[in-house]
This record gives C-alpha cells, structure tokens and sequence, in this order.
C-alpha cells in the first residue's frame, strides 16, 4: 500500500519479558508509506514497511526491527514509526521490518529474516534510491539481539543461488540498538544451563528457544532434545562469539538495572568488540531497566548521530 499518512496517537504497548517497552507519546507525523514482501515462508509473506522523508533524503537506509520477545505484531507499527522520526528527519528512508518468530519459529528463523531483509533492499536499492554501500540497522531487546547477529555474521551470500537476492551481500554498515542479550551461555555472571532454560519460562519467551530441526525420513521439522546440539545452537545465536575484526560499528545503549537482560551482556560484548578493535560504545542508563525509561528519543538522536558518523 501506498500514501501519505498523518498519524496522531497515544499508544501504550507491553509485551512481558523480552519485550517492547511501555511508551506513551502523541506525535504527528508525515511519511511516505509502501508495503513490501521482502520474502516468503512456508507459504506466508515476509513484509517491511518502507518510510521514506518527505524532506531531502541522504540516500541512506536504517533498517528497523519491529520485535519483542522474539515476537512481531502488527499493532506495534504506530511505536516504531515514532521511533523512525529522528531519523526520517535526518533523510534516512526507515525500512520497518517484521521478521518470523514464536510461537511457531524461533530465534535462528529471526536471524535468517533479517539477513533476507538486508539482501533484499540492497539487492532493490535503486528501486527505494538508496546507496547499497550505506545501510544500518537498529532494534531493541530481541531486535537488538537481532540486530547483532546480522552486524557479527560471516555474510557468505549464495552465487549459485536461483534467487538473485540471495547472492548479493547482507552486510550492514553501522549498528544501534538498545538493551539487547548477547550471550546465551552465560546470563549475568552465570553460566546456562540449558536443561533449565534458564530464564525464559520468567521472561515467557520459551517458545523462542523450543529449536527444531528437519527429519528427512518423516520430512517434517522436530523439536531438538540433544542437549550438546541445543548448546551448539546457543552460541550459534549469541552474538558475542561470532564477533571478528570486520564487524561493523556498534552503539549499544543499555540501563545497569535491567532484570531482564542484565547490564554485563552489553558490558562484555563492548568490552569484547574493542579488543577486535571494532569502534563501539556503550550508552549508560544509569538506574534504567528493561525500557520505559521516558528518555529514548534523546538516546534515538544518539543513535541518529552514530548512522551520521559511519554511513558517511
């Protein structure tokens, strides 16, 4: 779909544990809206939402991730076409992007969304009139977690691929993203236990972590009980241990009183991206937990500053 919207609002949105944060804001807002299939899976369509300024545009694209919990809904769109604001301002084109997740996928199907989602607006850069050299990508909490895992992935695009999204590179330039977990081996100064799952029936995400694989001779996806392959597939999707010297620049913001995601996962990934001598830094809530702290737009003009800086 198409147009040009006038949006005002007030919206509350709470999602428990992993979550999108309460907000409450009134705004008014003009944008150009198009509705994009980015992908498609087991005969459902993978969608985004392109936002692009009104004003002069810097040919630059911001990729945000529209999950919580490892969780997507729809009614969140007003919450994060906020969020785009400063960056809209600024001439970013804004791709809001809604990746798989729980109940039915989990956290690797999330992961693989959002590689498809950079390949994809690369590959149709012209199409949207931005560089596919200058593309960053920003979420929170899970869409953080996301967000890294795109930014620390091998990128290893398919030449022989059918499909001519899939050869093209699904590397992002720069990295913001707020309070996202980054180790699932070791939560807080605590090493996992994966029998226990350890804080997901708390944080009521379980269904992220149930992983599955596919049995060739029933060819249908069971769940996985191995609990060296349920370990495996834990770092697999901790960003922390696929960080090497090529990553991109990374912000992280994050509060020191965050019960859920504790304040170390962002302390070691920074402290880990500097030794790869990566640029990075980490934004200090003082006191802040797991969102709702009534300031994010100051942090979000933070984040502005950081695509400024490195999609030059």
């Amino acid at each position: 779909m198409k147009g040009l919207f006038v949006i005002r609002h007030l919206l509350i949105i709470v999602v428990s544990g992993f979550h999108v944060l309460s907000l409450q804001a009134q705004t008014e807002t003009v944008y150009s809206q198009k509705e994009i299939i980015y992908g498609r899976k087991d005969g459902m369509a993978l969608t985004m939402l392109m936002l692009s300024p009104t004003g002069e545009k810097n040919g630059k694209a911001i990729i945000s991730l529209v999950s919580g919990g490892w969780y997507t809904q729809e009614e969140w769109i007003p919450y994060y076409t906020k969020n785009a604001e400063t960056f809209l301002k600024r001439g970013y084109t804004v791709f809001l992007v809604m990746p798989s997740g729980r109940p039915v996928f989990t956290i690797p199907d999330g992961i693989a969304d959002a590689k498809r989602s950079v390949r994809f607006i690369r590959y149709h850069a012209a199409d949207y009139q931005i560089d596919p050299n200058h593309i960053g990508i920003t979420g929170a909490s899970s869409g953080g977690q996301l967000s890294l895992a795109v930014a620390t992935d091998d990128d290893k695009p398919d030449p022989d691929s059918k499909d001519p999204v899939n050869r093209v590179s699904g590397r992002v330039q720069a990295v913001a993203c707020f309070y996202p977990p980054s180790d699932f081996l070791h939560w807080g100064n605590l090493e996992v236990d994966p029998k226990n799952k350890f804080v997901l029936d708390q944080a009521d995400v379980y269904s992220a972590f149930e992983f599955k694989e596919w049995d060739p001779k029933h060819k249908n996806f069971v769940l996985v009980t191995d609990q060296n392959k349920i370990v495996g597939i834990y770092k697999a999707i901790s960003p922390i241990y696929q960080i090497s010297s090529d990553d991109p620049p990374i912000l992280i913001a994050h509060g020191t009183m965050d019960v859920v995601v504790p304040f170390t996962q962002s302390e070691k990934f920074i402290e880990k991206l500097k030794k790869s001598n990566i640029p990075c830094d980490l934004l200090v809530k003082k006191g802040g937990g797991h969102g709702g702290w009534n300031d994010e737009v100051t942090y979000e003009k933070s984040f502005a500053d950081w695509f400024d800086k490195y999609l030059k």
